[in-house]
């Protein structure tokens, strides 16, 4: 199969999705490799370093998606890419199509196949610690008086107390995220409603400046709270949130909310999306930091646990095709978010109140 790594175009992504290492194995099997010139240049992989693996450079991303038959991203389909879509593509990438209509109209409209990379990971994303990790040191950074924070330090110092945080969920970016905030000093309080993971967090932290509160509890933590980490994925049809706007009158305004999750009015209500050129935004009188790829910051270590995280599934796609792949593979098949024009993908349905066929039932009808 012909396989495409184009250059990413999200504003300040520097992520490739295929580094050589994951190329050359690619190759190794047989597979055409095509990489877009300067794909891989800031997540440390040269052009030459493609080529000494048996890849071919594009010069843009027009020869890319001509050529190839399965394109391979870290982000989703941007309006400059519309054009160059073929009914005959595979997509394989971070689509977050439930909340881009736009682009999931786009998907259907041309009739390809597409598979949702983030629906793919039996643990989560493979970049969560990464965004769990920067998530806390930039709202870290934002509590210092000169960036109009509380002004507390991070470690207690001469008998002043240490910045004060609070951390929504212990996933695998919220534990990431106390973990970074513990080991420079940070009091930490975290919310969880699963059992067994706040009883390993309550083991794992024993001794630390580390508690874990009822989710009723959470509103008395707010007024004294230096900087609020949200790393709870909120479900789109749900209305309320863990923090509502009227919550944020309880908080200081030199406080800071850090969105690691980023769902739109999800458990934080004033939630929404920003980019690192724009990093933060006032609502209600309190910062925001909701920048959607925290990842992209760290474009060396991002690339490396992506591409090692995809390339099993990449060539299960490239050697079987795309949906007798998703046959075999459970966690393909759970990312299938569209072919031939017929949305598949359930949370996309049901977000944007679209009829769907079941994956189960698509495969079932394609393969009879």
């Amino acid at each position: 199969m012909k396989i495409g790594i184009p250059r990413e175009i999200k504003p300040q992504e520097g992520r490739v999705a295929l580094l050589p290492a994951q190329v050359g194995e690619l190759c190794a099997a047989g597979h055409a490799v095509i990489v877009e010139h300067g794909a891989g240049l800031r997540a440390g992989a040269e052009d030459l370093a493609y080529e000494a693996v048996g890849a071919v450079l594009g010069l843009g991303p027009e020869a890319i998606y001509a050529d190839a038959e399965l394109i391979v991203k870290v982000k989703e389909i941007l309006p400059p890419e519309f054009a160059l879509l073929r009914p005959e593509h595979v997509i394989f990438s971070n689509l977050h199509a439930a909340l881009d209509q736009v682009q999931l109209d786009r998907l259907l409209e041309v009739g390809l196949t597409a598979i949702a990379a983030e629906e793919t990971h039996a643990l989560g994303s493979p970049n969560s610690v990464l965004a769990g990790e920067i998530g806390a040191l930039e709202g870290l950074r934002l509590t210092f008086a000169s960036h109009g924070g509380t002004g507390r330090h991070f470690l207690p110092h001469f008998g002043a107390p240490a910045t004060r945080s609070v951390v929504l969920g212990l996933g695998a970016v919220g534990r990431a995220a106390v973990r970074t905030l513990l080991r420079l000093g940070v009091q930490v309080a975290a919310f969880e409603t699963d059992p067994a993971a706040r009883r390993g967090a309550a083991l794992e932290w024993a001794g630390a400046p580390f508690s874990i509160g009822a989710v009723e509890d959470l509103r008395k933590l707010l007024a004294d709270a230096d900087m609020i980490v949200n790393c709870v994925k909120w479900p789109k049809t749900r209305h309320d949130h863990l923090i509502d706007r009227a919550d944020l009158d309880l908080m200081k305004r030199t406080a800071v909310i850090v969105d690691i999750a980023c769902d739109r009015a999800g458990a934080i209500e004033t939630s929404r999306p920003t980019t690192w050129q724009d990093p933060i935004y006032v609502a209600a009188g309190i910062r925001h930091f909701c920048v959607d790829n925290i990842p992209g910051a760290v474009p060396v270590a991002a690339s490396a646990g992506y591409a090692e995280a995809i390339l099993a599934h990449i060539r299960r796609i490239a050697d079987l095709g795309a949906l007798e792949a998703c046959r075999r593979d459970p966690w393909l098949r759970r990312g299938l978010t569209c072919a031939g024009g017929v949305l598949i993908l359930e949370e996309a349905a049901r977000v944007q109140h679209r009829p769907h066929t079941p994956a189960e039932d698509f495969l079932a009808e394609r393969s009879a």
